[in-house]
């Protein structure tokens, strides 16, 4: 595999090396489970939730909605300093749509988090649609008191003909209007992203891409569309209707974006990933290493 066009070393601001320059220590983001739900799920919008989302929504293994969120942070601490040598943290509330309750209860979970020692940063994930103004305003509030904050926004595509097929029950509008009033408050933003959804051509996507580069976003999260056990494209795959990228045709792709964005955004994902017990498909899924490497040698990056 060649990429003919790239001739350049690529410059890539991952946000791994962006936390090292801003803390001069390996800083791991420590997932949350606050036993939240999303419209999508609880009958609000929808009862099945998006059409890529498992039961268990981007949970870690050993997350546990049970515990209370001090445990969940120590105990992700624990393993961060074991594998990764990780010294400082940050709380990254992940799975579901963690804006979807109350003012108080945010607060209490989020500052609850905050609390563990060597925790220097917020990282909340959501939809665009559960962003209210005294949401906004509490998230907000943390800028004074952490060093790192982020508000992680799912937009999968900036095409409305895609949203409505996977079920997103958002258009593009909702998500511009979240990134306009969070951006009015001077909250950083991380942009999710799926690359390969259903019946999306390459441009599309590269279009997608574009348009969070335009809103002058900080970050993005890149990932490849991929099959869980119990999504409602579970099915579909099965029944050969839904078709995946090889590796190869990915890490293509994910070239072409990352040579167009250049050091314009944090990079935070370059691919999805899946617990090897649910991943139902590509199962290159597991070779996280393999694809990144791949990555790497095709643009010959240049990571700062």
């Amino acid at each position: 595999m060649h990429i003919e066009t790239i001739r350049k070393p690529v410059t890539v601001r991952t946000i791994g090396d962006e936390l090292r320059k801003q803390f001069g220590c390996r800083v791991h983001k420590i997932p949350v489970h606050a036993g939240m739900t999303c419209p999508n799920r609880d009958g609000t919008l929808g009862a099945g939730g998006c059409a890529y989302c498992g039961p268990s929504g981007s949970a870690s293994a050993w997350n546990d909605p049970d515990q209370p969120v001090v445990r969940q942070v120590s105990k992700g601490m624990e393993i961060a300093r074991s594998r990764f040598h990780a010294e400082k943290f940050i709380a990254y509330f992940q799975p579901f749509t963690n804006t979807y309750a109350p003012v108080r209860r945010l607060q209490r979970l989020w500052d609850e988090a905050l609390r563990v020692p060597n925790v220097v940063g917020l990282s909340v994930g959501t939809r665009p649609d559960c962003l209210p103004e005294p949401v906004l305003d509490l998230f907000s509030s943390y800028q004074d008191r952490l060093p790192y904050l982020c508000l992680e926004i799912g937009l999968q595509s900036a095409h409305d003909r895609t949203l409505r097929e996977i079920r997103r029950g958002h258009d593009f509008a909702c998500f511009k209007d979240a990134v306009s009033r969070a951006q009015a408050r001077g909250i950083p933003i991380c942009a999710h992203v799926i690359l390969g959804l259903p019946g999306e051509s390459e441009q599309e996507m590269m279009e997608t891409v574009q348009a969070v580069l335009d809103m002058g976003i900080q970050g993005i999260k890149l990932h490849h569309l991929h099959i869980i056990k119990g999504a409602p494209l579970e099915q579909e795959y099965i029944q050969g209707r839904v078709r995946l990228f090889e590796m190869e045709e990915y890490v293509r792709l994910v070239c072409r974006i990352l040579d167009g964005i250049g050091g314009r955004m944090v990079i935070h994902r370059f691919m999805g990933e899946a617990p090897g017990d649910l991943l139902v498909a590509p199962l290159w899924t597991r070779r996280k290493g393999e694809v990144l490497n791949a990555i790497y040698r095709e643009l010959n990056l240049c990571i700062q």
